[in-house]
């Protein structure tokens, strides 16, 4: 049997992220419900201001160079933290970057937009929160560029394809190492989904290590079985490329903490925000952390996990959404 390690050696990577990245009990939490509560922070691989993204950056632009590739094309919300870490790849990969921006383009940029400007790339705004919409654009872009001659490597929102799963792939490998170092077994993993890459990673990486916990994606933005679906095929093609399989148990969806929708601020993920920073001098979002956390802290205030339980909290990055 193959470990993670052997399966992912094939693929190159970058370096970028700072990792393996630190995981702490929060005593805090774990005091008040009698779980024991770890945060992994993944908001502080580094790289373009950090966060999940990087990870599957670090599995995407060697796969861009590889192709000869010299533009990237990058798809989001105005806001998005993948094409904000995805144009500081790019720029410092020497490559022209793209960013396909769905929303009206503000007349005073903030938060990852300003990033994105600073870092001297090309932004294209679709005044539309479809995402289909934003893929037709960029679609349209791609065609154009390569009419003049440029070779294009374009990532869909979130980066989620099978080569950037690979970086949670990998995070998992991580996890697993980060137990034999706190001497604990992880009971349940739970955290952010909404473009599945991330999600898809870890329940491939579960299912090459044969580890027995939940992970558990929190949607913050698609209906449970839309994004159980969207996870579960991008994981089945993702374990196809690196010679593994998944089952369609291991995928996991929670989809009760949405609110009215994606980027729509909810009083439990208020709540969360607040309480991680006063409590514990930690910084989540809005969109994204901010309701899995809620998640988190009404999971443990309803006794869904055993008394004694393990439970690890991605921290996912995103805190640029707090300057916007």
């Amino acid at each position: 049997m193959f470990t993670i390690d052997q399966h992912l050696r094939p693929f190159p990577r970058l370096h970028n992220s700072l990792l393996p990245t630190p995981v702490h009990r929060i005593d805090y939490l774990s005091d008040e419900y009698g779980i024991n509560v770890y945060c992994k922070r993944d908001d502080l691989t580094g790289f373009g201001f950090g966060g999940n993204k990087t990870r599957k950056l670090d599995f995407l632009l060697p796969d861009a160079l590889n192709q000869g590739c010299d533009t990237l094309i990058a798809v989001g919300a105005n806001q998005s933290n993948f094409c904000r870490v995805a144009a500081s790849y790019g720029v410092a990969g020497n490559m022209e970057v793209h960013l396909v921006l769905g929303g009206k383009e503000p007349a005073n940029p903030t938060g990852n937009l300003r990033l994105d400007h600073l870092l001297g790339i090309t932004c294209h705004h679709v005044d539309s929160s479809d995402w289909d919409n934003w893929t037709c654009e960029a679609e349209k872009l791609e065609e154009r560029l390569t009419s003049q001659g440029r070779k294009v490597y374009r990532m869909p929102v979130g980066g989620s394809t099978p080569r950037g799963a690979l970086g949670y792939v990998n995070a998992f490998s991580e996890i697993m190492t980060d137990q034999l170092r706190l001497g604990v077994e992880f009971d349940a993993v739970i955290h952010a989904s909404s473009s599945a890459g991330t999600q898809a990673g870890l329940v491939v990486g579960q299912a090459i290590s044969g580890w027995r916990g939940k992970i558990i994606g929190i949607s913050v933005a698609k209906p449970r079985a839309a994004l159980q679906e969207d996870v579960l095929d991008l994981a089945r093609t993702t374990a196809a490329e690196i010679d593994a399989s998944v089952e369609p148990s291991g995928v996991v969806v929670d989809d009760s903490y949405i609110g009215k929708g994606y980027a729509v601020k909810t009083t439990g993920c208020r709540e969360a925000v607040e309480l991680f920073a006063r409590r514990l001098g930690i910084f989540l979002d809005y969109v994204y952390t901010g309701k899995a956390a809620a998640a988190l802290i009404d999971y443990l205030r309803k006794g869904r996990f055993d008394k004694g339980a393990n439970v690890l909290f991605i921290h996912t990055g995103g805190n640029i959404e707090l300057f916007e």
